[in-house]
């Protein structure tokens, strides 16, 4: 179903019943990206999957500004709030990781559990920012040059996702399909508006966040890993698992492992 949510164009699948659970993928993924999941997951919760700006069937718009990590989490608030929801379970993935870390910084109220997979709070220095933004903005050139195929035969093969060569052929053209299904305005403007060089930083807020969190990382995506234990180190109410043998797709590459920790940890209270 289509949402207007701060002035943009947004689709959100919902099914189920229950506890709400917001999930937000990653880039160059979108609703679809939590298909294996949602049989299981809404046996218990009102399942609430987005597509983020920019990706799968929401809007792809030409200016910037929509696609601000501040302005995306104003549209989840005003989904929320279409939805008459007070509070919601959010899992986030990468992307879509940082963006539910940024929506639990600013409504921290509204947000029961919060689970993190290979998500960061941005990068802490200036200058880190300054190279990220440079490299984000380099890559959305050669998306809007290049397109979106040429874009998803150079995504597929960088180190982050070099562990999922190992998957079934057929996983591996279910994750292709669905990255070469988007524009390349959205893709483009979606590293501009809300790659993590241009994100605000969270370090220093992080003992902020009271809710429960898990913290998810694959063995194989070490700095993840690393990111994610000091990240354990200053969230009061935070665990960390790290699934063995495994790279930055951790629901791709181990979905039952993933979806039995993501359950466990939702179901306790």
């Amino acid at each position: 179903m289509m949402y207007q949510l701060n002035g943009v164009s947004y689709y959100v699948h919902t099914e189920g019943k229950g506890e709400p659970l917001l999930l937000l993928h990653g880039f160059t993924g979108s609703s679809q990206t939590w298909r294996t999941f949602m049989k299981k997951f809404v046996k218990d919760y009102q399942v609430i999957a987005v597509d983020i700006i920019g990706h799968g069937q929401s809007a792809a718009p030409k200016e910037i500004k929509p696609y601000s990590m501040e302005a995306v989490v104003e549209a989840l608030h005003e989904l929320l709030q279409q939805l008459s929801l007070s509070q919601v379970n959010v899992i986030g993935y990468s992307m879509g990781g940082r963006l539910a870390l940024s929506f639990a910084q600013r409504y921290p109220h509204l947000v029961k559990k919060l689970v993190l997979e290979s998500a960061s709070p941005g990068l802490k220095t200036r200058e880190e920012q300054k190279l990220r933004k440079e490299k984000d903005e380099q890559l959305a050139s050669r998306i809007m040059k290049n397109g979106i195929e040429e874009f998803v035969n150079f995504w597929e093969k960088i180190p982050l996702f070099s562990s999922q060569k190992q998957l079934p052929s057929h996983v591996q053209e279910a994750v292709r399909k669905e990255r070469l299904s988007h524009t390349e305005t959205g893709l483009s403007n979606s590293l501009k508006g809300m790659g993590t060089g241009v994100q605000p930083s969270l370090w220093e807020k992080l003992d902020n966040l009271l809710m429960p969190v898990l913290l998810i990382t694959g063995e194989v995506d070490q700095k993840f890993c690393l990111i994610s234990k000091e990240m354990q180190t200053l969230i009061p109410n935070a665990t960390s698992r790290i699934i063995l043998g495994t790279g930055h797709a951790i629901h791709v590459e181990q979905p039952e492992i993933f979806g039995r920790i993501v359950s466990e940890f939702l179901a306790t209270t």
